[in-house]
Order: C-alpha cells, then structure tokens, then sequence
C-alpha cells in the first residue's frame, strides 16, 4: 500500500511566472494600513462615509422582493446595460447595449482583455509610471513590455508610442489612463487623445482606455474618452467601484459588438456567472435617478479634501518638494528631493509617525526603478481634519530626510 506524504510548498511544481512572484506593493500596503493608528494615504479608497447606503437598502429590499432571479445563475443584467448606455452618452461616448459587457469591476475587465488580446511572451505598451493592477494582470504573460514617458502636464508621449509603432512594434495593445492618471494624476491633452485613436487605427493596434476617474472631475468637464473618437481600436473599461461602492464588484467594458462572444467565452473560464445581484442592486439605484446627486456630492468633498491636501503640503513640505494640482481622480503625486529613496521613507513614517503611502517607484513598469524619490498620496479616504494631520506627520518625516 503507498504511503500518502504531504507535499511542501517548496515540492509543488509552480507555474513558472509564479516562482518569482510577490505580493503586489498594493497588496502589501493593505497589511500595514489595517495596523491600528495607522493614517493612511497610501490606497485608492472611496470614502466610506459618502457611501449611500439608506439607497442601497431601499434598493435590495425591492430588488429581492420584485426580481425572483436575483439570487440565481442569470445572464448580464440588461437593464444595466442600458443604464451604462446613458452613462456613457455623458462622458460623450455613443455606443450600444450589445457593445457593453458586464464584469466584477474594472479589474476583470483588464484581465479578461490582456487574455483575449495577449500572447505568451507578446508585447505590451505602457508608460513608464502606470496603474500597477494592470502590471499585475500582466505578469502571467510574461510579455515584453514596451515603455513611454508621461508629461505631467499633458499626458502620455503620444510622438514616442508613434517612433516605437513606425519603427516595427506591434504590441497586442496600448495601456492608457487618459482622465486623472493613477498614480500621476495628470490628464491626457485633447490634442493627444485623438492623436492616440489615429495611431491606433493607422497600425491596427488596440488602445485599452481605463476611465475609472471619468466621472470624477474638480475643474470642470472633462474632455471625452479617447473611445469618442473610433469605436474599433478603442476598448473602454468603466467601474461603480469609486462612484457608488467597490465592494459592489460592478464594471463595464465598451468594445466592438463582435468581440462580446468571446469575451464571454473567456469571462466563462474565470467565473462562469455574473454577479446577479449587484448588478440588479445598481441598476435598482440607477432607476431611482439619485446618482446625478450622488456625483456632485462626491465632487465636492473630494475637491475639499484635494484642496486640503495641497495646502497642507504647501505648509509641511520642504522646499524642493513639487506636486501636480490633479483636476480629477483621487491622488497627488509628489516628487522630493532625488537623494530621498520613498520607499525608506515610508517605512520611517509608518514607524515614527504612524502615517502611510504608496512610493513612486510600485508604479514602475517593466524592472524599471524610476522615480524613487516620488510618493502618491492618496486624498478621498480621509477627513479633511486627518489629512491636515497626516500631512503634518509626513511633512515632519520628509524634512528629517532633507537633512
């Protein structure tokens, strides 16, 4: 008779591109910011106290008594497609129900389109500085990343992507975050938007636009996704995660109606259902016509808590410290002096001021270690009486390291 032994760890054979792998710098900023006393400015947190949750009950209560598949397998609630359908009109982007497709927030909606567009080892072009959740999507692949700079005025460098695409490059897509850069803050120009859709279609490239932030805009109204300009080449992702709640798991993706089917396919092989219930829960919520009232509440008090922020910093901060003033998101980018390394900084703040962030240098692409002396600061999760606190005790820190 055989003996049963119990592997280790170290005895299991892993997949390749997970021998190496490590929790994501997010990921471990979660641990340090659950600590209690912990100030924390390090996540791209919603604030939880302008949640409307007297709504969402109203919504599940008539959700659950009136809908009997609420609580069963069901196919992607259309109802909601349409919604997003009006949603999309204001950010001036006309499409159709059946170009909308449904996923448990923005990050499946990254996934599920890295694994229908990429190949093992293909190429991907993204900015040096970008949303690290995409570059965790990507490590399974295993791909050559290719990289452009970002002009903190203006955006992505729209004329190197166009050297790297003439001089033979054909990534699988292009990665761009075009309204309120995670982590830059910056939005990208008007000029450079439809250059960036005339690339696309010219080389027969795909641009992956994230517009989480679209809907949360401090200076104004924002100029239309890329998306507005060619609905071949552009596939725009969406997400309720930071205007209604993230722990709703509800985002969309636009793209030609003939790729729908097989996203489906691939979306099957994740989680083979959606999420019935919330997906009816927000749709309920839309019904009500509340979020119109919901968007300026939360534009307000984020546009307070930015303008706090960059007071604060203002009157903490060291001379040689430089921000961007963002018109929209939830973050600050702060560059310091070159000599300061962000992310020995961190762990002194976290240790003498019990207060926290992200370093620059978690959002590098590729092995890059750019950007080491830059840190995120993240605005909306805080009230504007711990941001001036939390800016103090970091302020007190970055001078400490100037010295």
């Amino acid at each position: 008779m055989l003996e049963l032994v119990q592997p280790t760890v170290e005895e299991v054979v892993l997949a390749n591109w997970t021998r190496a792998a490590e929790a994501s710098e997010l990921r471990k900023m979660l641990s340090i910011t659950m600590r209690p006393g912990i100030l924390s400015f390090a996540l791209g947190l919603p604030a939880r106290d302008l949640f409307p949750t007297k709504a969402y009950s109203d919504a599940v209560q008539h959700v659950l008594a009136t809908d009997g598949l609420a609580l069963q397998y069901s196919p992607p609630f259309k109802r909601l497609k349409s919604h997003i359908v009006t949603l999309m009109a204001q950010r001036g982007v006309t499409c159709r129900e059946e170009q909308v497709f449904l996923t448990a927030g923005a990050q499946q909606g990254m996934n599920l389109l890295a694994r229908l567009l990429l190949e093992h080892g293909g190429e991907v072009l993204l900015e040096q500085i970008s949303y690290t959740g995409m570059q965790i999507v990507l490590e399974p692949f295993q791909p050559q990343i290719l990289t452009v700079a970002t002009d903190l005025k203006t955006g992505m460098d729209v004329d190197a992507v166009e050297i790297l695409l003439a001089g033979g490059a054909h990534p699988a897509f292009i990665y761009a975050m075009t309204e309120s850069h995670n982590p830059l803050g910056v939005s990208l120009s008007a000029e450079k938007r439809v250059r960036l859709a005339e690339l696309g279609r010219y080389y027969g490239v795909p641009i992956v636009e994230d517009d989480v932030y679209g809907f949360l805009n401090y200076e104004g109204k924002p100029l239309p996704p890329i998306r507005s300009f060619d609905d071949k080449w552009i596939y725009y992702i969406g997400s309720f995660s930071k205007i209604l709640a993230p722990a709703l798991r509800v985002g969309w993706l636009v793209v030609p109606e003939d790729l729908t089917p097989k996203l489906s396919f691939v979306k099957d092989a994740t989680d083979l259902d959606c999420a019935t219930l919330s997906q009816r829960l927000v749709s309920a919520y839309l019904d009500t016509g509340h979020l119109d009232k919901h968007l300026e509440t939360l534009r307000r008090e984020y546009r307070a808590r930015r303008d706090t922020m960059l007071r604060a910093l203002g009157e903490h901060f060291p001379e040689g410290a430089s921000w961007l003033k963002p018109t929209g998101g939830l973050f600050i980018w702060v560059e310091l002096d070159n000599s300061i390394d962000a992310g020995a900084l961190l762990q002194k703040a976290v240790e003498t001021e019990q207060v926290a962030f992200v370093p620059g240098h978690s959002f590098c692409s590729g092995n890059s270690s750019y950007k080491k002396n830059c840190m995120r600061l993240n605005f909306s999760n805080c009230t504007s009486a711990q941001i001036e606190e939390g800016i103090a005790r970091l302020g007190r820190v970055v001078k400490n390291a100037s010295r």
